[in-house]
């Protein structure tokens, strides 16, 4: 596996907002990379933490009794069990660190829902 990457420039790269894409594997944890903008989707993750930490660009992490402004080099840790909705007014960058074992959108279902495999996508043949 190749140890050496630059998540901005990768996150730069993507086209698709909404999906993150592996870069790294450090023990049991992905290391994502996401392009992000407009509304995401309610969601929790039951049993995970998830580690949002802003590349560029802002993020607004709305919970049910607070929100929360990140700006470009802010690191951020959504709980287990509590439910989240990331909004970027314009275009952010972010850099995620998540269990392995952590589904896109927790246990909710919707159109913007992504599968590991869709996550892992290039990782998985650049790293066999």
């Amino acid at each position: 596996m190749d140890k050496h990457c630059n998540p901005l420039q990768i996150a730069e790269s993507l086209s698709e907002t909404w999906s993150p894409k592996v870069i790294s594997q450090l023990d049991n944890h992905y290391i994502k990379v996401a392009k992000l903008q407009g509304s995401f989707v309610w969601h929790e993750h039951a049993d995970q933490d998830e580690l949002f930490f802003i590349l560029k660009g802002s993020l607004l992490m709305e919970y049910e009794d607070k929100k929360v402004e990140l700006q470009a080099g802010d690191l951020h840790v959504v709980p287990k069990g509590t439910m989240h909705n990331p909004i970027a007014a314009e275009e952010c960058l972010v850099m995620l660190i998540e269990d392995r074992g952590t589904a896109h959108t927790g246990d909710t279902v919707s159109s913007a829902s992504r599968s590991i495999e869709e996550q892992l996508g290039s990782f998985v043949s650049k790293n066999r």
